[in-house]
């Protein structure tokens, strides 16, 4: 269907032109921001770790391993000790603790013998 009387022409003036180019600038902000929002979240911060207890960061790997390599030997040992003084329940509760750390040092002693393979 035709119109019979046309649209009239747009006359713009400047400042016109100037209030729609502010709002398309303000539109495109406000859409960058909601898609960055939704897009682009900000990388949340790293952990912090808590500095109660804090191991030097210079100390090379092969001395980590082979002190948690240590201590866990050290475990398994109170562990097996602990066992023998109790008796049914307890006693495999203790001693499926005591087999979980011993898995726990074999590990670190492979990943020792990756770091330092002795020859």
């Amino acid at each position: 269907m035709d119109k019979l009387i046309p649209d009239p022409p747009l006359e713009t003036t400047p400042l016109a032109d100037a209030i729609r180019a502010d709002d398309q600038a303000k539109n495109r902000e406000a859409i960058k921001r909601a898609l960055d929002f939704y897009l682009c979240p900000e990388p949340k911060k790293p952990r912090q770790p808590s500095t109660m207890f804090l191991v030097n960061p210079s100390v090379d790997t092969e001395s980590l391993l082979a002190h948690a390599c240590e201590s866990l030997a050290s475990a398994s040992t109170a562990a097996s000790n602990f066992a023998n003084e109790l008796s049914g329940a307890q006693r495999s509760t203790v001693l499926g603790i005591q087999q979980i750390v011993m898995l726990a040092e074999l590990a670190v002693n492979r990943a020792l013998d990756r770091v330092d393979p002795q020859t």
